[in-house]
């Protein structure tokens, strides 16, 4: 018999999805998968309604339909400065999964390096490897997820093609300042390199932090890939609606990768979701607020169970450190509370290159009272123990 493709050996399946399976098997309350258990806004939703029943039931233009094009062109436009062109600035996808995977591909050739920062979604080492690059991993260092320059600095000298940035940080909460985005620019530029960003979390940032749009800092669009997605900002992760915006001669590339991939995003869906991109700048305001809230809802019983964790300055997740818990590895750790505890969240060892075994990822992306319920069963269990 033939063997299938040794890469293939290299990762595993998805241990976010995996959790979630366990969860269910479990019937625990899921903080592993981040979705919300909460519908879009209503707008969006009577919006899908009318869309439906509308002509929107065959292909649309493979690298996104007109209308969704121009208004994700307009929002981004209006929240950078950036002048985008609907045509040849943007390209659809199926999720910021299939734009990450776009980028890298229209980045990287078999055998490039792609820097990586550690600790990492889970789909990026994988992304690189299925491209044929080679990941190369750079740490950002607990509690505070700093990296060393003088380490960066090496990777891009050895020849890396590509970086790639999630901004706010999945799964650390990191935002990272202007001051290190600009570091990281002065060695894209130094050393020609591509910037792979994914900005999914844009808007859910907590002051007195900023998020900065990579492509805006000085010389960067030339060689930026902006990845996103309305999953987080509009509440409808299974939708599947990406994107990537890039100059031109970056876009036409895209769209080859995006065509052979996926062929196009939904078309009902993406007529729909105009309506989303069409929201004041009062909705996003009031998106912090909210995650804010659901923020210091949960936070708080984490700090009863006398524990660790991280406070994030963007994006809806937290580090658990349960090292004093004596469990041999964070996967023991993961599975005791989903079984025991009745509360799911994910092994932080998936997040990692180093071999780090001390946390466990929860996100807070659900009503407050199930975040009530996630913490009385956390504190109820890690007082308990075993």
């Amino acid at each position: 018999m033939p063997q299938p493709a040794r890469r293939l050996e290299i990762f595993t399946e998805s241990v976010i999805r995996e959790m979630t399976r366990q969860s269910n098997r479990h019937g625990s309350i899921n903080l592993a998968q981040g979705f919300p258990d909460f519908d879009p806004p209503e707008e969006l939703i009577e919006a899908l309604a009318v869309a439906i029943r509308g002509p929107h039931h065959q292909y649309a233009v493979t690298w996104g339909a007109p209308r969704f094009r121009q208004a994700l062109a307009r929002k981004h436009s209006q929240y950078t400065g950036l002048d985008l062109d609907a045509d040849r600035h943007v390209v659809v996808t199926c999720g910021s999964t299939e734009a990450m995977m776009v980028a890298m591909m229209t980045a990287c050739d078999p055998g490039d390096k792609v820097i990586v920062f550690s600790p990492f979604y889970e789909n990026y080492a994988a992304d690189a490897i299925l491209s044929g690059a080679i990941p190369v991993h750079i740490t950002l260092h607990a509690p505070n997820y700093e990296f060393d320059r003088d380490e960066l600095r090496k990777a891009f000298a050895d020849g890396a093609k590509a970086i790639v940035i999630c901004n706010p940080s999945n799964p650390c909460g990191k935002v990272f300042t202007r001051g290190e985005l600009l570091f990281i620019a002065e060695l894209a530029d130094e050393f020609d390199a591509f910037v792979l960003m994914d900005e999914v979390y844009e808007h859910i940032v907590y002051a007195p932090n900023e998020h900065t749009y990579f492509a805006t800092l000085p010389g960067m669009w030339e060689r930026t890939l902006s990845c996103g997605s309305l999953s987080k900002t509009y509440s409808i992760t299974g939708w599947r609606l990406g994107h990537v915006i890039a100059p031109e001669n970056l876009i036409s590339r895209c769209k080859k990768v995006h065509d052979f991939l996926t062929v196009g995003a939904a078309a009902p869906l993406q007529e729909a979701a105009v309506t989303a991109l069409e929201f004041p700048a009062s909705y996003y305001a009031g998106l912090q607020s909210d995650y804010k809230a659901k923020r210091d809802v949960f936070l708080p019983y984490l700090r009863q169970t006398g524990l660790p964790f991280t406070e994030p300055q963007g994006a809806y997740y937290t580090m658990l450190n349960i090292h004093s818990l004596g469990f041999a590895t964070d996967t023991e750790a993961a599975a005791w509370l989903t079984s025991e505890v009745g509360v799911t969240g994910v092994p932080g060892s998936s997040f990692y290159r180093e071999p780090e075994h001390r946390y466990i990822r929860f996100h807070f992306a659900k009503k407050e009272e199930t975040l009530h319920a996630a913490g009385e069963k956390l504190v109820e269990g890690l007082r308990r123990g075993r």
